[in-house]
């Protein structure tokens, strides 16, 4: 096997790099609005790349991971049963609930992608804790 097409574990990743790749990870929450489920997918074959060669990079992806997908089952179960109690019309009372908590993802990711690329930290509430294992 020749070095060349060896993968570089060993050198450490630019910050750029870095940013941009958990920045990424973050926006793949916007897959959802084209396939409905992808995004958390998406940030999770970040993570696999990217797992053993940069520990933030690792850190966000599986961070947005389980965030999107927690939100996608909420929203899941919330629209499900809005549109179930919208047959007996207490669903409508719930809808603009469900269209506000539909957006919060969205801006959220947003958001995130906005802080890393500032070069500070950001952390999901939740789900931060349960990647590092708090």
């Amino acid at each position: 096997m020749d070095t060349e097409s060896a993968p570089n574990y060993g050198v450490a990743m630019d910050s750029r790099d870095e940013r941009m790749w958990s920045g990424l990870a973050h926006l793949s929450v916007f897959l959802n609005l084209f396939t409905g489920f992808l995004g958390p997918m998406a940030a999770f074959v970040i993570w696999l790349v990217y797992r053993d060669r940069s520990e933030t990079i690792a850190f966000h992806a599986l961070q947005s991971a389980v965030y999107q997908s927690a939100w996608l089952l909420f929203l899941a179960v919330g629209w499900t049963l809005t549109g179930l109690l919208a047959i007996v019309l207490v669903g409508f009372l719930l809808m603009p609930f469900m269209f506000v908590a539909s957006v919060v993802p969205f801006a959220h990711a947003v958001y995130a992608a906005y802080r890393i690329g500032q070069g500070r930290e950001f952390r999901y509430p939740f789900a931060s804790d349960m990647v590092d294992g708090k």
